[in-house]
């Protein structure tokens, strides 16, 4: 017999998290695709046009990516001519990404994207806010409990 008190997978926050996840990337896919974008591609873009010309190393850390993983997806960007990627004329260390014309006008397109995911998601705009508010401060609550060990 089980024990009572064992979690199981079903009742677990962290489960329902990686859950919702892979559901996002499968509503995503689609969308994406016809975009002949990856969703981290597309994470990188929407920071990109948000504030461009931005260094690797700060956009990894907004995206939350090392530069193991961010460097291949930036050169891939490259090479289909939506970013460009060059060593920063004041510190030779860095490499800055910046968006081409091309880059630009993909954005465009791109806006009917999280349009149809958050009409996807059946919340009104407000409860969409309030669910994101409270993933991040989730996040952040573990970023602290693990910096305390």
């Amino acid at each position: 017999m089980a024990d009572e008190t064992m979690q199981t997978i079903d009742n677990m926050l962290c489960f329902a998290v990686y859950a919702a996840g892979h559901a996002f990337t499968r509503f995503y896919k689609p969308r994406l695709d016809a975009l002949e974008l990856t969703y981290p591609q597309y994470l990188a873009l929407l920071v990109l046009w948000e504030r461009d010309d931005i260094t690797v190393k700060a956009l990894g850390e907004r995206l939350f990516l090392d530069s193991g993983t961010i460097t291949p997806l930036l050169k891939r960007l490259e090479a289909r001519g939506l970013v460009t990627r060059k060593r920063d004329a004041g510190d030779e260390r860095q490499v800055r990404i910046g968006l081409t014309e091309a880059g630009q006008g993909l954005k465009a397109k791109a806006l009917a994207v999280p349009l149809a995911v958050a009409k996807g998601t059946g919340l009104a705009m407000d409860d969409i806010s309030a669910m994101r508010a409270e993933l991040l401060a989730l996040r952040e609550r573990l970023d602290a409990a693990l910096a305390e060990k």
